[in-house]
């Protein structure tokens, strides 16, 4: 009994290693493939919020990480690369960008022949042939985005499999019908763990991993992703610690339109769920975490748009 749970633990700390150092592989090599393009496009748009929305939210989903993408937002307004108003674009499309990476995580839901432990195997079997035996660069990096996709989607099956048999462990259940019943618990442990690994897209993919085994329920759920999209600030509040005030400001539209967005939706969906207990309480899948992901981002951007002029005029006031 007592190897069965180290071995439990090792599996949830190497599945939990392999999506984390997966992600990063991913990520980086896909921003290394598109990094002068980014800077193109970053750098050429004029002065409409939509066009920068519509970029920032095709950048993040290239690169699959809008905390590299707003810090890079911060770093060109750093340089007088971008101004201010033109930054809140980028940044509203980058929180719709990072919807993608929920979406592959929850493919798994969909059908057999989509499930991680079907095709990761031929991912990192090719991505390692490209690295390995590939002379020229744009192999190798595409090797690299392979591996990355591979051990992501290896460590997502690796921390199903762990969490899988402490699906009803009551220990377990409490914690999340603790977390579910308070809102602010919940939006504090997803704020705390999405700062902490610097990944929303990391965390929203946990936290699908433990939805897969159906201990997580509606409530419980949109309070913890409520708490990922602020807790992503993170990164670029310490990107522009150091930085000068324009790119604080930069950093600070970021907080302030993840903050109002959760403010509103969750508003809204706390009175539902009070007036609906019973959708309240009911286990959550992977693709509809998926679907909150994408409307609550999608819904935050549209409703935030028209007062983008609006968020910079108080971004300003508050770093002077």
């Amino acid at each position: 009994m007592i190897l069965d749970y180290i071995r439990q633990l090792f599996q949830s700390i190497g599945g939990l290693g392999m999506f984390l150092y997966g992600m990063k592989i991913m990520s980086d090599s896909l921003q290394a493939m598109a990094g002068r393009r980014m800077k193109q496009f970053l750098c050429h748009i004029a002065g409409s919020p939509l066009r920068g929305i519509l970029f920032g939210a095709l950048i993040t989903a290239l690169i699959q990480s809008s905390s590299a993408a707003t810090v890079m937002v911060v770093g060109f307004v750093n340089a007088g690369l971008l101004s201010l108003a033109q930054s809140a674009g980028i940044i509203m499309g980058a929180n719709i960008g990072t919807t993608m990476t929920a979406w592959l995580v929850s493919m798994s839901e969909w059908g057999q022949i989509l499930h991680p432990d079907f095709f990761a195997p031929v991912l990192l079997g090719i991505g390692a042939f490209l690295l390995l035996f590939s002379p020229k660069k744009r192999p190798q990096a595409i090797g690299s985005i392979l591996v990355g996709f591979g051990l992501l989607f290896a460590g997502l099956s690796f921390l199903s499999g762990a969490v899988a048999p402490y699906r009803d462990s009551p220990a377990l259940l409490r914690i999340f019908t603790i977390l579910g019943k308070n809102p602010v618990f919940g939006i504090l442990a997803g704020l705390t763990v999405t700062a902490v690994i610097q990944s929303s897209s990391a965390s929203v993919g946990i936290l699908q991993t433990l939805a897969m085994n159906g201990i997580v329920t509606w409530r419980c759920a949109v309070s913890i992703t409520l708490g990922q999209n602020i807790g992503t600030c993170v990164t670029a509040l310490l990107a522009a610690a150091a930085a000068n005030k324009t790119a604080k400001q930069a950093a600070m539209i970021h907080l302030l339109f993840n903050v109002a967005g959760a403010a509103c939706f969750g508003t809204v969906l706390f009175l539902m769920f009070s007036v609906n207990r019973q959708w309240a309480e009911t286990p959550i899948s992977a693709t509809q975490i998926s679907v909150f992901h994408t409307v609550f981002n999608l819904g935050a951007a549209l409703m935030l748009f028209p007062f983008s002029e609006k968020l910079v005029k108080l971004s300003e006031r508050l770093i002077r």
